[in-house]
Formats: C-alpha cells, structure tokens, sequence
C-alpha cells in the first residue's frame, strides 16, 4: 500500500508539473496574440507626429469642396489620433493655394486639395510658379459630382435634345450661363458647345446666385452648373435639370440623363476633388496617408455625408490619381484652346 501509495503521489505531482507547463504555454501563445492585436492596433492609431497636417483648399469656406475635405479630414483625424487642420487660399485659380504647398516641407503635414480646377489652371495661365505635374505627389482622389445642364422650370426645351435641335435650326440665339471665364462649368459649356457643333453664346456671370437669377428672369436660355446648389430650385419647381454630363446618372435624380444618353456620345464632364503632397514626400507617407484617406472614405457615415452633398466617395491610388490628372490636363487644354480662351 504504501509503495502503491508513492507511485500515486509521485504520478500526480508529474500531472500538477505538466499541468502547469501547459498552462504556462497557454499564457504564452496568449500574450503573443493579445500583443499582436494590441501592437496593430497601436500602429494603426500612430499619428505621423505631434504636429497637424495642413490641408490648403484653393476655395473659400463653405462651397462643395471645402465641405468635402472637412467631412474627410475630420474622420482622418479620429482615425490618426492627430490634428488635421483647413487653411483656406482662394483666389488666382487655385495657383496661391498650389504655390504654397509646392514649397512646403515634403514631411506630409502640408497637402493640397486638388480639383478639375487644378487641371484648367494648367492649360489657362502662361505660367505657373509650380508645375502642376511634377511638383506634387497624388495621394488620393476623394470624390466626384455632377455637373448639370438646367433650364426654367416653364422652358419650351424639355429634354437636351430638344435645346442642341433648337441651337442647330438657330445659330447664335441660344445663350447658356456659367460662372466666370475659365471655371470648370464655363469650360464644360465649352465642351458642350463643339461637342454638340452649336453656335451659342456663353454667358460668364460672377457667381452661382448670379446664374440662378438671370436663368429664373429669362435673361438666359440655360445654363451649366454644378448640381448641388441647383437642387433646391430644382426641388422648389423654379428649374429644371435637362441632363448631367458625368459619365452615369446622378443618385440625386436619377430620371434625369446624362449627356452622352441624349445623344451627345462619349461626353464627358464631371467635377472631382483629391488631396496631393509636395513633390518629393516619401513614398512610406504617401502610402500611409493613402490609407487613411481610404480607411475615411469607405467609413459609412463619412460616405453618407458626402452623399448628402451629392458626391460620390471615391478613393483610388496615387498611380490613378496621377493618370486622372495628366487626362484632365490634356482635355482641358484642348477645350480651352478650341474655345479660343485667352491664357492668363
């Protein structure tokens, strides 16, 4: 019995031995993952430094890309953990705004608000103190939206084909508003124009209200307008949208064509926003930066806010950015040119 009695107890302080050996590599292997999970997480929250990043917008505050950058710079920075500030450089077609960013530290606390403007800008002016091209590195598109050709609610024209079939049977009587000479809407009339092959005038006003005046007073046939400060008239019965001149329908009316399905094939002419940095930023904080600006666009309160202005979220890569500007540039140029726009 006792010798019976020794072999037990001898047994179970092996098993008490072995029981703690798997208990110790339980906590183990436990440790490393919560220290994995903790680690990315951690890593995932890093701020680039204790300093704010810069974003300088070409616009005053409170149009459609100022309230675009707001939206994703304040998630980026929820998500960061860092400061993520608005400077506001309008003015000069976006050239202050470039300007100052081009010759800021390549760190990526300074970044530019891009636009289809930044594009024009290149074709439109002689000569810039930066090139558009090589002195930025693209981070990211942020997001489209849709530029609309609009009549009075009580216009004759009901559809676009029915305003190109009266310009074509009446050369020069038809008058379409946009903002000043050289905007991205001035510039897609412009398109619209030599696309279509009319002989119309186009009528340069000095800001939105402007156009919605003289388009509800008669003084003008149509006009070509960003959409989101028309939605309002359009909703009140005052105006109404004929077609956009995106490549797809807008969410915000989607009984309403685009161009290129009344009949004008290929045309294309959407507005778009993106955020770029100095030229010489490394690669590292340009992919970092990248994955923020996506991890906020694909946020679905983000998305939805943006939408409620009538944008599409729309992230992409710096290489797609890059190929989306140097087309916009090209494009532009030609319009400009064909326009006979003077450059500045």
């Amino acid at each position: 019995m006792r010798c019976s009695s020794r072999r037990f107890g001898k047994s179970r302080l092996v098993s008490n031995d072995v029981m703690k050996q798997k208990i110790l590599s339980l906590a183990v292997a436990l440790s490393a993952v919560f220290g994995a999970v903790f680690g990315a997480a951690s890593a995932q929250a890093q701020p680039l430094s204790n300093r704010a990043i810069k974003i300088v917008v070409p616009f005053g505050p409170g149009g459609v890309a100022d309230l675009t950058v707001r939206i994703v710079a304040k998630k980026m920075a929820e998500n960061m953990g860092q400061a993520v500030v608005i400077e506001n450089k309008p003015g000069a077609g976006g050239v202050v705004a470039g300007d100052t960013v081009a010759k800021a530290d390549a760190d990526g606390h300074t970044l530019l608000l891009m636009s289809n403007g930044t594009a024009v800008s290149a074709g439109l002016f002689k000569s810039l103190p930066f090139d558009t091209v090589k002195d930025f590195a693209p981070i990211s598109t942020l997001g489209f939206f849709d530029i609309a050709i609009v009549v009075p609610q009580n216009s004759p024209h009901k559809t676009l084909s029915d305003l190109l079939t009266f310009a074509k049977a009446n050369p020069g009587k038809l008058n379409i508003g946009t903002i000043n000479v050289g905007s991205t809407q001035n510039l897609a009339a412009e398109l619209l124009k030599s696309s279509a092959k009319i002989d119309v005038q186009v009528v340069p006003f000095n800001g939105t209200p402007a156009v919605i005046t003289a388009l509800r007073g008669g003084q003008i046939d149509a006009a070509v307008e960003i959409l989101s400060p028309m939605l309002p008239q359009i909703s009140a019965n005052a105006l109404s949208a004929l077609a956009v001149m995106g490549t797809k329908r807008s969410v915000a009316l989607k009984d309403v064509p685009t161009a290129a399905q009344s009949g004008l094939a290929g045309f294309n002419a959407a507005s778009w926003n993106a955020l770029a940095a100095p030229a010489k930023t490394p690669k590292d904080i340009i992919a970092r930066l990248n994955k923020e600006v996506l991890a906020a666009l694909n946020s679905p309160d983000v998305r939805k806010s943006l939408l409620d202005l009538n944008i599409e979220a729309s992230p992409s890569t710096p290489a797609q950015l890059s190929d989306l500007l140097a087309a916009e540039i090209l494009r532009w140029s030609d319009v400009i040119a064909k326009a006979k726009i003077p450059t500045q």
